[in-house]
């Protein structure tokens, strides 16, 4: 008797053990390389991936990561399926250019879809008011090697300035407004949404300016980079700046690699837009149809297939 007991249990065990297993081959796993544990990639894409779980057969999951040139890289050689990057430093790495310059092309990476707008924000002292008054100042072009430290020397050659016409320094946010409150730097570029935390707080306490591009340069940026988009930062978005300035955006942005198949990112999509909402997280509030696949048709980087099917899918009905 006992020892039918041991071998029922045990053929229990296994039966039990056959179903987990097929159950876990059954199931689409995805990994979504997102940004530092504190900042919004972070946030965000938990929010997303809580909403394709939730409606799809995917279960996504959400990981930090040193953010968008890291998650290209993790892209590439398939340690992620997905993952959230700067539309600029996407470009940068499928061309083989500025940051990827020493990491070569990457073109397995494919783009899914702009999900929110992330600023480039010039923003001076008082006394300062345009970028060409940037000629021999001291400003913060952003962190060495990082993506706004290219946005700045792009913004900055379309004026004619070089690096070499200024008094270049290499501060995080937080340090450059700090150095605008102890009048040791003059201007700094703040690439994120706005309004940026960094920039409220320096507004609180110290009148500042945020320095326009105007149309004909943003022109003149776009020719170069697909990748700029015109953004006007209402009037009121920081204490003190009563007027609407215009700048330029790049784009976070959701990208997947090529080999994802076509059905997954068309539903991972539609999840997303049947059920988006500032319940999942604020920035939801900007994704729009229009803005997620503005120019797919011609983008330097391509969108994915299934992001395709799904932009003219819906731009049919």
């Amino acid at each position: 008797m006992k020892k039918l007991t041991k071998i029922f249990a045990l053929v229990s065990a296994l039966l039990i053990a056959v179903f987990a297993f097929t159950g876990c081959a059954g199931a689409k796993k995805l990994k979504l390389a997102t940004g530092g544990s504190s900042g919004t990639y972070y946030a965000y894409g938990n929010a997303l991936a809580t909403v394709v779980t939730n409606n799809t057969d995917i279960k996504m999951n959400a990981v930090t990561s040193g953010a968008s040139a890291a998650n290209i890289l993790q892209i590439s050689n398939k340690q992620a399926d997905l993952a959230i990057v700067q539309n600029d430093v996407a470009y940068y790495a499928y061309t083989g250019t500025d940051l990827f310059a020493d990491k070569g092309e990457q073109k397995n990476i494919r783009i899914v879809g702009y999900m929110y707008s992330e600023v480039c924000q010039i923003v001076a002292r008082e006394g300062i008011n345009s970028i060409e008054d940037l000629r021999g100042k001291r400003v913060s072009v952003g962190d060495a090697g990082s993506g706004v430290e290219f946005n700045a020397k792009q913004i900055l050659s379309a004026y004619g300035i070089e690096f070499t016409d200024i008094q270049k320094q290499n501060l995080s946010f937080g340090d450059s407004a700090d150095a605008i409150k102890d009048d040791t730097l003059d201007a700094f570029f703040c690439t994120a949404g706005a309004p940026t935390t960094a920039i409220v707080e320096l507004a609180t306490t110290k009148n500042i300016n945020l320095l326009s591009i105007d149309e004909p340069h943003i022109a003149a940026l776009q020719e170069d980079y697909d990748f700029y988009k015109a953004y006007t930062v209402p009037a009121g978005t920081y204490n003190g700046i009563n007027t609407d300035t215009l700048m330029v955006t790049v784009k976070a942005t959701l990208i997947a690699h090529k080999d994802v198949s076509e059905t997954d990112i068309y539903n991972i999509l539609k999840a997303t837009f049947d059920t988006k909402s500032t319940d999942n997280h604020a920035k939801f509030a900007e994704l729009n149809f229009e803005d997620c696949f503005d120019g797919c048709a011609d983008s330097t980087v391509p969108f994915h297939s299934g992001a395709l099917k799904y932009f003219n899918e819906k731009s049919a009905n």
